[in-house]
């Protein structure tokens, strides 16, 4: 099944966003999103003499250093882009993350932080949804096949994150029978709603 047809209309506004992690010799990994905003249409605006379209009003970079443990060895950000000649000043304060373990936690953390007036919208977009996603992406499986979960009867860290790794789901039953739950009838009235 796919989204209904579309009623006429008329395309405003593009948001983009790329994430990639990369494991790097030493270990670490990086994990480096863009975030990019462009209009359909020109507009005017003072700091950079009006904005054409297609042109970016919004770019900006992220990079973030975590180890094995997801915890942030270290951050950048860079505004290549912004509405406002002032916005890439607050770029260098994303390196305050360092030391935050992206996990339960991370979005209460990084906004006391660089919350408000203390971040940037559009970096903080990045770095407290794409970026965490991808950082797991890429760190746990990785992480998982190392230390073979399944095989060591450790409850693999990726149960019940999903509705696809619930306990009870037949994916669980099938790849990892021991860590699987029968449901319950509160599970099928749930999965009814």
């Amino acid at each position: 099944m796919s989204l209904s047809k579309a009623k006429p209309r008329r395309h405003i506004h593009t948001r983009s966003i790329r994430c990639d992690a990369y494991q790097r010799d030493d270990g670490l990994w990086d994990i480096e999103g863009i975030i990019t905003d462009t209009k359909s249409y020109s507009f005017e605006n003072q700091d950079r003499n009006g904005v054409a379209a297609g042109e970016a009003v919004h770019q900006m970079r992220v990079r973030l250093t975590v180890d094995d443990e997801l915890v942030v060895q270290s951050a950048e950000a860079f505004t290549e882009a912004a509405p406002f000649n002032m916005c890439g000043n607050i770029a260098p304060d994303y390196s305050k993350l360092a030391g935050l373990k992206i996990g339960a936690g991370w979005r209460k953390n990084v906004t006391a932080r660089l919350g408000g007036t203390h971040g940037c919208t559009h970096i903080s977009d990045l770095v407290l949804g794409p970026l965490p996603v991808t950082a797991f992406q890429a760190v746990i499986p990785a992480r998982r096949k190392r230390e073979n979960e399944a095989v060591s009867g450790v409850k693999p860290t990726t149960l019940d994150t999903c509705h696809a790794l619930a306990s009870t789901s037949p994916v669980v039953q099938s790849r990892w029978p021991e860590f699987y739950v029968e449901p319950t009838s509160a599970d099928y009235t749930k999965d009814q709603s």
